[in-house]
């Protein structure tokens, strides 16, 4: 039996706009086989690193190393994400469900997270994410 992806709160939301990009070829690998499994078996909501995470490069010990404040921003960003999901620590989901969401939440999400993340540019890439932001896919 396959285990459940595990996802922490931002990568719940943030997940839904991947573009194919990453820090390396190995994390690229990771997250392109994690929504594979996650499209088919849902998802576990985690507390902390995750199943992305377990291929980043800034991981140490199940932190992340990134900048000096980075772990205690993405604890916070995950409470939030989780808080506008209703999901909690644990709690099992499909992947369609969440995705359902995402256009509810996502004027919270983009005003607070999204237009101060590195990962913008790269969001910015998707159709999914565009049509959130701008009403309509720019051309």
């Amino acid at each position: 039996m396959t285990d459940i992806p595990k996802l922490r709160g931002h990568h719940l939301i943030c997940f839904h706009f991947f573009s194919g990009k990453g820090y390396n070829r190995e994390f690229v690998e990771n997250l392109r086989n994690t929504l594979e499994k996650i499209a088919e078996f849902g998802v576990e909501v985690s507390h902390g690193a995750d199943d992305v995470c377990s291929r980043c490069p800034h991981l140490k010990g199940g932190i992340c190393s990134y900048s000096d404040h980075s772990h205690d921003e993405i604890m916070e960003m995950d409470k939030f994400a989780l808080r506008l999901l209703k999901e909690t620590s644990g709690s099992k989901a499909k992947w369609h469900v969440i995705k359902q969401r995402i256009p509810e939440i996502f004027p919270l999400w983009l005003g607070k997270y999204c237009k101060k993340c590195l990962w913008e540019d790269v969001c910015e890439e998707d159709f999914l994410y565009r049509k959130l932001k701008y009403g309509k896919d720019p051309v």
